[in-house]
């Protein structure tokens, strides 16, 4: 092989803009990657104290099962906009109940095909009355929410009822 007869400073010059362009293809290899990992999921960090974990792992395409953490979209009523604001962030509750099962009410005690899930209260914990939730078959595409915490604002409860489809955000993991 013979000696390349271009000059040191232009062979270093093709060098530079091959590991720039190199560089670029990667950069942009990654930030397709990063776009398509949002696109997918997510992270929420919980302020509140109705759920012991304070940040979640969100699979914005997984279906919810029993006993996973869905992440939804509360409504907009007078309660919720009086304690999270006119934009409310997302709230995260464990799935209790699953389309199709039957959620009763009776003195106070919820229960989802005869089991005990969770029981009301009448007052929040600022003093305003609270509506009972829904009753009755789930519908398809809705899930019964909720969390231990008594002053959990969860399905029982009016404000929040039945979650559906078309509220959730994701299915979430609890990280910490």
């Amino acid at each position: 092989m013979l000696p390349s007869t271009e000059p040191l400073t232009q062979r270093s010059s093709h060098a530079r803009r091959w590991l720039v362009i190199g560089a670029l293809a990667a950069t942009l290899a990654a930030s397709s990657s990063l776009a398509s990992w949002r696109d997918d999921h997510a992270i929420l960090i919980n302020t509140t104290q109705s759920l012991p974990n304070w940040a979640f792992w969100i699979d914005k395409h997984r279906r919810p099962a029993r006993g996973d953490f869905v992440v939804f979209a509360p409504p907009q009523t007078p309660l919720i906009t009086a304690h999270f604001g006119k934009v409310s962030p997302p709230f995260a509750k464990r799935v209790y109940g699953m389309p199709g099962e039957v959620v009763t009410r009776e003195n106070g005690v919820v229960r989802i095909n005869g089991a005990e899930v969770a029981r009301l209260k009448v007052l929040s914990s600022r003093g305003e009355r609270l509506e009972p939730g829904p009753t009755g078959r789930i519908p398809e595409h809705c899930y019964y929410v909720g969390t231990e915490h008594k002053d959990g604002l969860d399905s029982r409860y009016a404000d929040i009822g039945f979650v559906c489809s078309g509220r959730i955000i994701g299915t979430g993991d609890s990280v910490l």
